[in-house]
């Protein structure tokens, strides 16, 4: 989730709408909850990394974490109408597994999750967040995944991501892809062509619905995200182009936190280094974006 500020969402094709409606009910889930997507693999508690979690936190006992809840497969709501599962979802709650803690999820807009993060309404936000120079003076990011930017849009179509001037295309609002599309859109009235129309959306699922209903004729999103919308829309859609722009997601903890955030990356390598890591990017088939070495505030 390439986002400025997201990427992410619900199961679509023949059940897109029912899948919008069940994205829109978003709650919240607490760990050990199951889900009709299989067991999520489990992590055993290091203690040497437990006993370094901060007294505030280790009293509650628990890791409040914000997600915007539609960014399947990485965050989004399961058949039950109300559990956050998903890739992000399963890889954080074995970190807090590892720090000996419970996570409760908590749905949110993206746009408000880094603030949530900053006033304390969260412990971390976890929601594909790609990691760049802006977030990083609002945020601590601890790298954990590796994505970039791939287009969709519908079976056939003969759109092109570097000539789609005068063309209606999809986008998160508040995502790195909404900042691309609008200078790609610059770069067409600049050289005399029509602007690109981009119609912006809260939630990554209408921005494909959209798509998919003939609203608009492409979208752009992250790279997993869009191969599990394409995957979902049973032939509906389909990528266009390669891959481009690749950067590493983060989880945004406290700038007051740097000790904590330093902790989640020592808790991701130690899932690296005992396997939990690759189990559960294969589950979800994003092994792809394996990363080797989870840092605090890397180069973006």
């Amino acid at each position: 989730m390439f986002r400025i500020t997201p990427g992410r969402r619900a199961i679509l094709g023949a059940a897109v709408a029912a899948a919008l409606t069940v994205s829109l009910s978003a709650c919240g889930k607490e760990s050990d909850t199951t889900s009709n997507t299989g067991a999520a693999p489990s992590a055993a508690a290091d203690t040497s990394l437990a006993d370094k979690v901060p007294a505030d936190i280790k009293a509650g006992g628990k890791l409040v974490i914000g997600v915007d809840s539609t960014y399947a497969p990485n965050e989004f709501i399961d058949t039950d109408g109300k559990t956050v599962v998903g890739f992000d979802v399963d890889l954080f709650d074995a970190v807090g597994q590892k720090l000996g803690l419970t996570t409760e999820w908590q749905s949110a807009t993206f746009d408000s999750i880094i603030p949530g993060v900053s006033t304390g309404k969260y412990n971390v936000g976890v929601s594909s967040f790609t990691i760049n120079a802006d977030r990083m003076k609002e945020v601590n990011m601890v790298s954990y995944f590796s994505a970039g930017t791939q287009w969709a849009a519908k079976t056939g179509a003969t759109i092109s991501p570097d000539d789609a001037c005068g063309k209606k295309i999809a986008v998160q609002t508040a995502t790195v892809q909404a900042d691309d599309i609008a200078a790609r859109s610059k770069k067409c009235t600049e050289a005399g062509k029509a602007k690109i129309t981009v119609d912006q959306y809260q939630k990554q699922s209408d921005a494909t619905n959209a798509v998919v209903t003939g609203k608009d004729e492409a979208m752009l999103a992250d790279s997993p995200i869009v191969a599990y919308a394409v995957k979902q829309t049973s032939g509906q859609l389909a990528l266009l182009g390669d891959i481009y722009d690749s950067a590493p997601y983060g989880y945004a903890v406290d700038k007051k936190q740097t000790e904590f955030a330093g902790l989640l990356a020592e808790a991701v390598k130690a899932l690296i280094t005992d396997g939990t890591y690759k189990t559960i990017l294969d589950k979800w088939g994003v092994a792809a974006g394996a990363i080797d070495a989870p840092a605090v505030n890397p180069a973006a």
